[in-house]
């Protein structure tokens, strides 16, 4: 699954954008939606990858049994994304560039897996050192 998030990582970067990437996973493991984040690209700051995978998965009656994958521990916006919709799992690829809200999901009883990938921390520090007002600004910093 995290292979989906990675890809739309590399995508958002490819694009000119921040390297992040999110897919949203049914039940039974099926893609629901995918995206990442395209704060650059569209010129707006709502548009992180976690929005956008949650936004192309569509309607769904609840969201309890599905599984957020994402390239980066979620920050708190897209963690508020999480609790609203009562998504039960996030796996994350990494947090040792950004450390979100996992911590406060797991205290409010979302299970959270930290793969601690390579793939995303390279990503991610390569960016941050290329990029940092955009990172910074992505971050809200």
């Amino acid at each position: 699954m995290l292979d989906v998030a990675v890809d739309e990582a590399r995508r958002g970067l490819d694009e000119g954008g921040i390297p992040i990437g999110a897919a949203l996973f049914g039940p039974g493991g099926e893609l629901l939606g995918r995206g990442h984040n395209r704060r650059v690209q569209d010129g707006d700051p709502s548009m992180h990858a976690e929005t956008a995978a949650f936004r192309n998965a569509g309607r769904r009656r609840h969201y309890r049994d599905t599984t957020m994958v994402t390239t980066l521990s979620p920050c708190w916006y897209c963690s508020g994304l999480v609790r609203q919709f009562a998504i039960g799992r996030v796996v994350i690829g990494e947090a040792t560039t950004y450390h979100g809200g996992h911590d406060w999901l797991a205290e409010h009883g979302v299970e959270i897996s930290l793969v601690d990938d390579a793939r995303c921390v390279e990503l991610m520090t390569t960016f941050i050192a290329d990029h940092p007002d955009l990172w910074f600004e992505d971050i809200g910093e």
